[in-house]
């Protein structure tokens, strides 16, 4: 009977269609699959805990597997000789229940968005460059303080994801702004994510800080009286965008 098995990944999306297998283009998930499948002489299809889009990274992701075989001992140093410099992998879990799902059994996902002021070019792949200043800091701290009050984010939804559901649970949602290194990080925890929702949320933010979008405005979206926000097209670039956290009630933080 195969084994199920937990996996903590990490990776640099800049190469990538994102994670899921899609008909052209690279994607983690592929290439995991394809690693697997050497190692362990079987056919392996990865599930993962959720989908990032192109360009999108992850400082930690779970996804889980199942072998028909006992696990080599040194099965992670040899994943991460044979995989891209991009992708890591983090460590392999073991003691999990039988019925364990990776993007099912997930309870709690927290995204980092980062932002900085001065050009950098060492920053240019993690972190979105945002020239535009001063930012009204006040409204923009005041709009992402009302957020967790909110559970339906169909505003904030990609149009044609195909959620069966608009509902999440916000559980934080902060912004921090470093004026010494003239940086600026969103936080977001939840549930769940529906798609592009954390960049359309921090766009959406930044409009608010160049005064596009008034406190007025997005109450009156957030609260249903407005079906959508005066500027359309708020998503912000991928590369700024980190999948950070993902919690399960078996597995404990390494």
């Amino acid at each position: 009977m195969p084994q199920r098995y937990f996996m903590e990944i990490a990776y640099h999306g800049k190469n990538y269609i994102g994670w899921q297998v899609q008909p052209t283009g690279i994607s983690v998930q592929a290439k995991i699959n394809e690693a697997l499948s050497l190692f362990l002489r079987q056919t392996v299809n990865v599930v993962g805990c959720g989908r990032t889009d192109t360009g999108v990274h992850a400082s930690t992701f779970f996804l889980h597997f199942e072998a028909e075989t006992p696990l080599p001992e040194d099965l992670m140093n040899r994943l991460n000789r044979y995989l891209p410099p991009d992708i890591a992998i983090k460590r392999i879990i073991t003691q999990i229940p039988d019925n364990a799902h990776a993007r099912f059994d997930a309870t709690y996902r927290a995204y980092n968005y980062y932002i900085h002021f001065n050009k950098n070019p060492f920053l240019t792949e993690f972190s979105f460059f945002f020239p535009w200043r001063p930012l009204n800091i006040e409204v923009m701290q005041q709009a992402i303080e009302l957020l967790p009050q909110y559970t339906d984010f169909r505003m904030f939804c990609k149009t044609g994801a195909g959620s069966k559901t608009t509902l999440c649970n916000l559980y934080k949602a902060e912004m921090h702004l470093n004026e010494t290194d003239q940086t600026l990080r969103f936080h977001l925890a939840a549930n769940r994510f529906l798609r592009g929702m954390v960049r359309r949320i921090v766009g959406c933010l930044l409009f608010m800080g160049k005064d596009k979008i008034s406190l007025q405005e997005f109450k009156a979206v957030m609260d249903g009286r407005k079906s959508q926000f005066p500027k359309i097209n708020i998503s912000v670039p991928p590369q700024g965008l980190f999948l950070s956290e993902v919690r399960y009630p078996y597995i404990g933080e390494q």
